[in-house]
């Protein structure tokens, strides 16, 4: 307003770099004492002890021409502003350590599971670049929606009414007086507002960030399912001192995956809590005041999960500790032999000319002779082709497809490609 020559020039100049100090310095302690004694109110506390801090020629400019939720709104849009340069900082790290993995482990063979059984063959580094997709288009999204996150200084019901009946707007020229104000934080304006901001921009940024601890909860899922005793192909890290069971001395449990799928759920409730406030009676009730002061639990929660995905022991990062037991996914990849090749030597006989139901001939016919007699899959369906007198059926196959069946670990198609052309976008997107 002293831009604008409403606050005269003689009472601004006692707006001090020291009275500032003293105005950022009012604790909510302070706020919350003036609130319950006095106002029943929390900005009108803030503002009464405010004036007590500044000249008498400014005191009565304080909280002019706003409302309180032209501060409150804006100030928690400015929050998230800026609380994103840490989710993105620390997101940013947690992609470069992803994408060394995918590249660490994309020909590394791993049974595939679809329904929690054995499925094809994929890599370990492709599971790996499945997550880090995932992460990276999810903090994609959100660096996107934090630009996008607005402020608003347009009066009690949104309409600027003492900004246009006062003869504030009148000053301002080309440049709005919202304009001007939001231009210092470094936000724009609402396209329109009531007594608060609409709520689709703060939404869609913290939906960003829920996503983006699903992606996290996701990998503590797979992690977690990893480290079964009865499969053990990854492990978490075990330090100095950890223990694994208040009693059960031989265990190691997952205690980081456990808790990256615990906080997403935790986020997953807080979530709910953002959409109870998408509608608001007329032009604001207080209804979605008490709920929206949790918002920023999502972000914090968020930051948990990358804080566990970076915690250093040794000068490495969790990520970097875990432990991929190649003996392990040797012994489940082996666990039932050919017979995860059902699919390739079905289509093969399809393609090759088969007449009949290829699939069916597999399923029904030669994975039970396989596992009655002890043969592999590959000779249980010559068996079966037998039977129907179809032999020639096998003899068109071609060779190289024969013998990529005999090689199960070597049916992994795209894997290795896909895996590490995710981690190439993750570093080109680091790289921008």
């Amino acid at each position: 307003m002293a831009d604008i020559g409403i606050i005269p020039a003689a009472n601004i100049v006692s707006l001090t770099p020291a009275v500032e100090q003293e105005l950022l310095a009012i604790t909510t302690s302070e706020v919350d004492d003036v609130e319950r004694r006095v106002t029943r109110h929390d900005i009108r506390a803030w503002v009464r002890i405010a004036q007590g801090k500044v000249d008498p020629g400014l005191r009565r400019w304080i909280h002019v021409p706003l409302t309180s939720y032209d501060a409150l709104d804006t100030a928690r849009a400015l929050q998230f502003v800026r609380g994103h340069q840490v989710v993105r900082r620390l997101t940013d790290k947690v992609v470069g350590l992803f994408a060394e993995q995918v590249n660490a482990f994309a020909r590394q063979p791993q049974i595939g599971r679809t329904h929690g059984q054995h499925a094809l063959p994929i890599t370990v580094g492709f599971w790996f670049a499945t997550i880090l997709s995932r992460i990276l288009a999810n903090i994609q999204s959100a660096n996107s929606a934090a630009e996008r996150l607005v402020g608003k200084i347009s009066g009690a019901v949104g309409v600027y009414n003492a900004q246009v009946g006062l003869g504030i707007a009148a000053r301002c020229g080309d440049k709005t007086f919202e304009a001007r104000v939001l231009e210092k934080l470094g936000l724009e304006p609402a396209p329109i507002s009531t007594q608060i901001l609409p709520p689709e921009p703060l939404a869609d940024y913290l939906f960003c960030c829920v996503k983006l601890s699903a992606a996290f909860g996701q990998f503590g899922r797979d992690g977690r399912h990893l480290m079964r005793t009865e499969i053990a192909e990854l492990g978490e890290p075990f330090e100095k001192g950890q223990v694994g069971s208040s009693t059960m001395a031989h265990k190691r449990n997952p205690i980081n995956f456990e808790n990256l799928e615990g906080t997403w759920i935790k986020n997953q409730v807080e979530f709910g809590k953002v959409l109870a406030t998408m509608v608001s009676e007329h032009q604001r009730d207080l209804v979605g005041s008490p709920i929206a002061r949790d918002f920023p639990t999502i972000v914090i929660n968020l930051v948990n999960q990358l804080n566990t995905l970076l915690r250093e022991a040794d000068g490495r990062p969790f990520l970097s500790r875990l432990s991929v037991d190649e003996a392990s996914l040797r012994r489940n990849f082996d666990a039932q032999g050919d017979a995860i090749l059902a699919e390739p030597i079905y289509i093969a006989l399809q393609m090759a000319g088969y007449e009949g139901d290829a699939h069916e001939l597999v399923n029904h016919i030669a994975l039970p002779h396989s596992r009655k007699e002890g043969v592999t899959l590959l000779e249980a369906t010559q068996w079966a082709l037998r039977q129907q007198s179809a032999d020639e059926v096998w003899s068109r196959i071609p060779p190289e497809t024969v013998k990529m069946l005999g090689k199960p670990a070597t049916y992994t198609g795209a894997a290795a490609v896909k895996a590490r052309e995710i981690a190439g976008r993750a570093e080109a997107y680091l790289k921008a």
